[in-house]
């Protein structure tokens, strides 16, 4: 039988090959400083020539504290927290200049947390003077709300600045905090926010939901997870500590807090799948498991779901832009990330530069990978012959290395493969990331 975790062989597929980043879905390992500003300017210029639909992201990071606040506060006051709002009102003014006053954000994302309402007001309002939102919910606008920051009064000021989609952040807490553990169980304030975001008529809410600190166990995880389930939010975004998106990592000089055992983590991620699979919930890769009705689950059926440096989504279609610290945009074959140092940061937008540190200009032959991995992860399964023609290859030879892995997973009945498709079955469709991996690189070179 393969063993998706725990390597016994030379002929085995590992969890751990692939190169997304968990903080944006995007081959970070590839990025260096030879991309710059520069690059990003003849991108977004080139946007706006092809007139293409936009999708943002706003990134407000978790970790700019000062000593009495931080930006994430509802009652956050301090300069700090001005003073970057600033410097990313700077950021979309210069990238605003570049793109076409009809391009249509379709898509828009803010992350990191709740900011102030004040503070929010103020960058709604920037943003919609330099971009062409939609009217009439016809956009697909998400942001991640902190459970402790956010309340059912807040949700409808949300509402009211148009978004139309929410991510709510299960609590972090621990053996260290000051709040009990039994307090990780207790549903209400989880209940109380999805209860406002039905009331106020946002069209889905994601729970996110961390597996592995030490203090947590296969039963108390599989317990919380039932009790959310029972919440019916429309999709659960689950994660491995050790693997955590940036705002659920410490921040620094926080203590850093132990994580459980191999087998617990794999109980635990075993309970989702058993679960979440009972409760008619679909899982379509990277840790997202979402209801048949999604947008999503409806887009993969369509063979209209992609996936970019923001995860899944049904706007693959559109050029995407990211304000922020460390933020990515992408545009055709070009990845760009802002640095992730906040006095650089803003030295550079003084400057009236843009803050572009690094990035990756995709390849063709990492354009061949890309595009199999997308549509083998998204549709489930992948037309051998539709890229042998677009790309003048032979597929069996070009991924020799992957063809061995391919057939034992065949052997296992986790795929069905033939020399005219890749097919994932049911029972491989809790490994679809390991699986689609597989093609991320040469594995020929990686084992010399």
């Amino acid at each position: 039988m393969f063993d998706l975790l725990h390597p016994s062989s030379e002929l085995t597929i590992r969890r751990d090959q692939g190169v997304l980043d968990p903080n944006c879905h995007a081959d970070t390992e590839k990025f260096h400083g030879g991309i710059g500003s520069l690059d990003l300017l003849r991108a977004l210029r080139g946007s706006r020539q092809k007139q293409r639909p936009l999708s943002l992201t706003v990134q407000l990071p978790s970790n700019l504290r000062s000593s009495s606040c931080s930006l994430l506060d509802v009652s956050c006051k301090c300069s700090e927290v001005d003073n970057y709002l600033q410097h990313l009102e700077r950021e979309i003014d210069l990238i605003g200049c570049h793109l076409g006053a009809d391009q249509r954000v379709e898509q828009f994302h803010l992350a990191g947390g709740t900011p102030a309402i004040a503070h929010l007001q103020r960058l709604m309002s920037h943003l919609r003077s330099r971009f062409n939102f939609l009217d009439h919910e016809s956009g697909d606008y998400s942001i991640e709300v902190d459970l402790h920051h956010t309340d059912w009064s807040t949700m409808g000021l949300l509402r009211d600045q148009g978004f139309n989609h929410v991510s709510i952040g299960v609590p972090d807490i621990g053996v260290d905090s000051e709040m009990p553990v039994s307090c990780y169980q207790n549903p209400a304030p989880i209940h109380s926010l999805i209860d406002a975001a039905r009331t106020f008529g946002y069209r889905s809410i994601n729970v996110d939901l961390g597996y592995g600190h030490a203090w947590q166990t296969p039963e108390s995880f599989a317990m919380k997870l039932a009790t959310i389930i029972e919440l019916e939010p429309d999709r659960f975004q689950v994660f491995d500590y050790s693997d955590a998106p940036q705002r659920y990592r410490p921040l620094s000089g926080d203590k850093a807090r132990a994580l459980s055992s191999q087998d617990d983590k794999g109980a635990m991620r075993q309970a989702c799948f058993e679960q979440l699979g009972a409760a008619d919930y679909h899982y379509i890769g990277l840790g997202q498991f979402v209801r048949p009705d999604d947008d999503l689950a409806m887009a993969q059926e369509r063979g209209r779901l992609r996936r970019n440096c923001q995860g899944f989504t049904s706007h693959g279609y559109c050029d995407h832009v990211g304000f922020g610290l460390s933020a990515i945009s992408q545009i055709d074959d070009l990845y760009a990330q802002n640095t992730e140092d906040l006095e650089h940061y803003q030295l550079q937008l003084d400057a009236g530069q843009l803050p572009t540190s690094r990035g990756w200009r995709c390849e063709a032959g990492d354009q061949i990978r890309q595009m199999v991995m997308e549509r083998l992860a998204c549709d489930l399964e992948l037309d051998i012959q539709a890229i042998e023609t677009r790309y003048g290859l032979i597929f069996r030879q070009y991924f020799s290395s992957a063809w061995p892995l391919l057939e034992q997973l065949n052997r296992e009945g986790l795929i069905e493969l033939s020399e005219r498709f890749i097919c994932i079955l049911p029972a491989g469709r809790r490994e679809v990331d390991a699986i689609c991996n597989l093609f991320a690189k040469d594995l020929a070179d990686a084992r010399h």
